[in-house]
């Protein structure tokens, strides 16, 4: 719980003291380009917004703790993911991203859908 509120807080800009004193640094920035790297985006879209073959991640994402869950012990079609190849941190900071995407416009409020 304390790291998931040390990480929307983190998202939000926030400097927080975590365990032992030491910071945690989520940083959206550096979660978007992980996003990118280890290649979320294939399947869930580039901002997080779902597609063929992934599942809808942002806006408003699982709660952090549901998705280290699911990360590290999906038996789907998506590959685990092991600390190996994405550490702790980098769900901190992929989840920092994921939490900073805004959500799209109302429909409403768009002129040229409201003819």
């Amino acid at each position: 719980m304390k790291r998931q509120i040390a990480v929307w807080l983190a998202a939000a800009g926030w400097a927080v003291s975590g365990l032992c004193g030491t910071a945690l640094a989520a940083d959206a920035v550096k979660g978007k380009q992980t996003f990118i790297r280890v290649g979320c985006f294939e399947c869930h879209g580039h901002v997080g917004q779902g597609g063929v073959a992934g599942l809808k991640l942002a806006p408003d994402p699982l709660a952090f703790d549901a998705l280290v869950n699911f990360v590290r012990t999906t038996s789907g079609q998506m590959p685990r993911y092991s600390t190996g190849i994405l550490s702790d941190d980098d769900l901190a900071d992929i989840y920092a991203y994921l939490v900073s995407i805004p959500k799209p416009p109302d429909p409403k409020s768009i002129p040229a859908l409201s003819r």
